[in-house]
């Protein structure tokens, strides 16, 4: 079973790479219903965005709503990470800035892409990502559609859940995959989520695919289901190591966000 299971696997992801899984716009089957592109002046729209809150895990311990974590320039939202000089009331060694769209704005299946470019600096982990609005972490399964490390040239798109992360079947099927990127450059991140697969893209070049597969475990595939938008500009922590304070401030700016669904 294990053989059959592994020989469809890869026929899978060769039909992909071929071009069939692509996420080009260009593809008429996809249609443009919702789009952020940042193009307030003053500050970003608050019936959709909030500013994520601290919390005590590694990618929400330095979360701040000061006002210098956050910026709108050229058309971009801005969020930044920094040294924490001037907020005494604040024990933080650094800030970071975030955003998302809980309980304002959700996405059920479609295809999410933002475009965002990413400054690189010794512990700085970028990310955007998706979790359930009404289900528990891990059970309701989390969609990493971009993060980076460090000064990497790759981006990590990667599937969470019961079945991954407590179950820990991380590779029936895999369940993230890599993509370089362009650095210095915008780039464009996406995920198409069907009721049967999550695929992953970069630019429009096919990542991989997290299908849903025929078990009997638990939580494998909880992810068409209403989910909102995270994208913050993280430091430090367990994955992405100790922060080098000489490189800071660091920024991510995200040009747009766009929503598509199946025609």
């Amino acid at each position: 079973m294990r053989k059959s299971f592994l020989f469809l696997w890869g026929c899978m992801a060769l039909v992909c790479l071929m071009g069939a899984c692509g996420t080009s716009v260009k593809n008429e089957e996809w249609k443009l219903v919702w789009m952020e592109d940042f193009e307030q002046k003053d500050c970003f729209d608050d019936s959709v965005w909030t500013k994520i809150p601290r919390g005590g895990s590694d990618w929400n311990n330095y979360m701040s709503s000061f006002d210098s974590c956050y910026a709108m320039r050229d058309g971009n939202l801005v969020l930044r990470g920094i040294k924490n000089y001037t907020q005494l009331n604040d024990t933080a060694p650094y800030l970071t800035g975030g955003v998302y769209t809980k309980g304002k704005k959700f996405f059920t299946g479609g295809r999410v892409e933002v475009r965002a470019r990413l400054q690189a600096a010794k512990g700085a982990w970028p990310a955007i990502w998706m979790l359930p609005e009404s289900a528990e972490w891990p059970k309701g399964g989390e969609i990493d559609i971009m993060e980076r490390l460090n000064h990497d040239t790759i981006a990590y798109q990667t599937t969470h859940s019961y079945y991954t992360h407590v179950l820990g079947i991380k590779d029936n099927p895999p369940h993230g995959g890599i993509h370089k990127i362009n650095p210095e450059e915008y780039n464009i991140y996406s995920v198409d989520i069907y009721p049967d697969s999550l695929v992953f893209a970069v630019n429009h070049d096919y990542t991989y695919t997290y299908p849903r597969v025929d078990t009997d475990k638990e939580g494998q595939f909880p992810f068409y289901q209403p989910y909102y938008l995270l994208i913050d500009m993280q430091l430090g922590g367990s994955w992405v190591g100790a922060v080098d304070p000489e490189e800071l401030p660091v920024e991510m700016w995200v040009d747009w966000v766009k929503y598509y669904e199946k025609r």
